[in-house]
């Protein structure tokens, strides 16, 4: 272990424990969910991460292992996307916005060579950027089938205007699902000034220069917005278009 590795060891295991009952106990008592939830996913991703930990070794080692972990994360986040919009039955809908954002900006930063063809690089940026993809999807998508539920009055007067359905749609939910991409878009905004990210930490703690640190999370950053801007305008044209809808509805809408 190096002096900027974390330490790994039974006090590793009492502080994971530990912010994990405290972020329980939060939404318990301030009534914010399910602190249950919190427990359930505080320890499937020590699980995931485990039995990821044992076999991510021979996966890096072959280059048609990387493409198949890869695309086991892409099916994985178009599954857990459909699920979190409440459209399980749309997931091959899902999985087009979701690839839509991430094959462009993996294409680029590889067949450019910014990022190396190496199964140790390329699992973590595509992790990275799908990781992205799909929480964009999901909020996008969440934003604009409750506002098509909770407008469907004006949904329904744009129609009697003479708007097709899809033009419609896209008038009462593009605004909504555009906010999906603040986040992403304040995190770049303030990087460096309020949060140092991942990218940049982890490559710190790997043992590069700060440099190197910074290009590889502006490149992170920068392919991260690209990704979430196309996954948002796909899966907001597929709600539009009636593909991605939670319930039958006149014109197939989500009331």
């Amino acid at each position: 272990m190096t002096g900027t590795s974390i330490a790994v060891g039974p006090t590793l295991v009492v502080v994971l424990a530990a912010l994990t009952l405290l972020a329980a106990a939060v939404v318990w008592l301030g009534e914010l969910g399910s602190g249950r939830a919190v427990l359930f996913a505080a320890v499937r991703a020590a699980a995931q991460l485990a039995a990821v930990s044992l076999v991510i070794v021979a996966i890096l080692r072959s280059g048609w292992w990387t493409g198949a972990f890869v695309a086991l994360m892409g099916t994985v986040a178009a599954v857990t996307s459909a699920r979190r919009i409440g459209v399980p039955r749309r997931i091959g809908w899902v999985a087009l916005a979701i690839g839509a954002g991430v094959a462009p900006v993996l294409a680029l930063v590889l067949a450019s060579g910014v990022v190396p063809w190496r199964p140790v690089a390329v699992v973590p940026i595509a992790g990275i950027v799908i990781g992205g993809a799909m929480s964009a999807t999901s909020q996008a998508a969440r934003r604009a089938l409750d506002e098509l539920a909770t407008r469907h009055g004006e949904f329904e007067a744009a129609l009697a205007l003479g708007f097709g359905q899809r033009l419609a749609a896209l008038e009462i939910c593009r605004p909504s699902a555009g906010q999906a991409l603040i986040p992403p878009l304040d995190q770049t905004r303030t990087v460096g000034l309020v949060t140092l990210p991942g990218a940049y930490v982890g490559v710190l703690l790997g043992g590069a220069g700060p440099v190197q640190a910074g290009v590889t999370q502006v490149l992170v950053l920068i392919g991260l917005l690209a990704a979430e801007a196309i996954a948002v305008l796909v899966v907001v044209q597929l709600v539009a278009a009636g593909r991605i809808s939670r319930a039958a509805a006149p014109g197939g809408r989500c009331r």
